[in-house]
C-alpha cells in the first residue's frame, strides 16, 4: 500500500507577505505623524489597529506552525521571521505613542530621516515577501536591508549626539531618545528579517 504523504502546508507565503503589508501601513502613518499638521490622536488609533492586526497575524502564523505537519521551510526559521516581523511593528507603535504621550510638538530632523528609512525598509520587506515562494531575486533584498541598518545606525549616532549636545533640558532629552530608541529598534528588526530570510535561502538554495 503506497503511503501519501501529509501535503506541504504552502499558506505561510501569503501570510508573511501580508504581515509585510501591514508593515507599509504602519511606517506611512508614521511618515504622516511626522508631518505638519498631523491630527496625531487618529494616526495613533490607526497605529494601535496596526498594530493589533500584526498581533492576529503573528498569532495566526504560530498557530498554524503548530498544526502544520511539513512547512515550506525549517519551522525555527518561520517562527524566526513572524517574531521578527512582529518585532518590527512592536516599535513602531511604541515610537508613535511616546510621540504622542509626551505631547512632543518638535522633532528633531534626524527622526525625519529616521522614519524615511523606515519606510523605505518596509516597502522592501513587502517586495520580498512573496518571493519567498521561488527563493529567486532575494539577495538584493538583504543586501539592501543591510545597507538601509547601517544607514540608519549612523543616524542614530547622529541623533544621540544631538540630544545631548545641550540644546535640549534634561527631561527632553529622556523623551526624545525613548522615540530614536524606538525607531533604531525597529531598523534593527527589520535587519533581522532580512537575515532570516538570507539564512532560509541558503538553506533552501
Amino acid at each position: 500500500m503506497r503511503l501519501r504523504l501529509t501535503p506541504r502546508d504552502d499558506s505561510y507565503y501569503e501570510m508573511f507577505a501580508d504581515f509585510a503589508n501591514n508593515l507599509v501601513l504602519a511606517s506611512r502613518l508614521l511618515v504622516e505623524l511626522i508631518s505638519e499638521d498631523a491630527d496625531r490622536e487618529t494616526i495613533a488609533e490607526k497605529m494601535r489597529q496596526c498594530e493589533q492586526a500584526g498581533d492576529e497575524r503573528a498569532h495566526a502564523i504560530m498557530r498554524r506552525l503548530n498544526a502544520s505537519f511539513v512547512t515550506p521551510f525549517d519551522r525555527e526559521d518561520i517562527y524566526r521571521l513572524a517574531s521578527s516581523l512582529d518585532n518590527v511593528m512592536d516599535a513602531l507603535e511604541a515610537a508613535v505613542d511616546f510621540i504622542g504621550l509626551y505631547q512632543l510638538d518638535r522633532l528633531p530632523k534626524g527622526i525625519i530621516d529616521q522614519v524615511g528609512i523606515l519606510e523605505r525598509a518596509a516597502e522592501l520587506t513587502a517586495e520580498a515577501m512573496p518571493r519567498l515562494r521561488s527563493m529567486r531575486n532575494l539577495s538584493g533584498y538583504w543586501v539592501e536591508i543591510n545597507r538601509l541598518e547601517n544607514q540608519a545606525d549612523q543616524v542614530y549616532r547622529r541623533l544621540l549626539a544631538h540630544l545631548f549636545s545641550g540644546e535640549y533640558d534634561a527631561l527632553t532629552v529622556l523623551k526624545l531618545k525613548d522615540v530614536v530608541d524606538q525607531l533604531e529598534a525597529a531598523a534593527d528588526a527589520f535587519e533581522h528579517v532580512a537575515n532570516t530570510v538570507e539564512s532560509i535561502a541558503v538553506k533552501e538554495a
